[in-house]
């Protein structure tokens, strides 16, 4: 499938070069909406997703919502069973969690991305998700996320 076969109500946007370095394979970003709250449409190639990553913060921020518009995805914390995205699927991520997000293999995927504000708002990138790791991902059975 093309990106211009891609069927999403927002914007596929331009390639996302400038945080190429921390992704496996091609993803596209599309800024909606500035201000304290900023909100982006992230879009995933097949087969592509994002480091192991942690976002952090203090004083309520940092925690990264993650809804899902498009295509198909994988979400996994570190340490909990991977979850599967499908449109209308939203993640809460509280902050100071290692994960990953991206497309599952066969399809594109596309997700809001928000961060809540706070004080020493930042993120970490860290290692690849390994292309064996990855593959394993395609026939795990997938359910909603762990209650904390």
């Amino acid at each position: 499938m093309s990106d211009s076969e891609f069927d999403q109500i927002f914007p596929l946007g331009e390639k996302n070069d400038a945080y190429a370095q921390y992704f496996v394979g091609q993803s596209y970003l599309a800024p909606l909406a500035p201000g304290s709250v900023p909100v982006s449409n992230v879009s995933f190639e097949p087969g592509c997703r994002n480091n192991w990553h942690i976002h952090h913060g203090s004083d309520g921020g940092g925690d990264q919502i993650l809804l899902c518009t498009a295509g198909s995805g994988w979400y996994q914390a570190e340490g909990d069973d991977p979850v599967s995205m499908e449109p209308g699927s939203v993640i809460h991520v509280p902050a100071g969690t290692k994960h990953w997000h991206g497309a599952k293999q066969d399809s594109w995927f596309s997700h809001l991305a928000l961060i809540t504000p706070g004080a020493d708002v930042r993120n970490e990138w860290l290692e690849p998700v390994t292309d064996e790791a990855y593959g394993r991902l395609q026939t795990a059975v997938t359910g909603p996320p762990r209650s904390p």
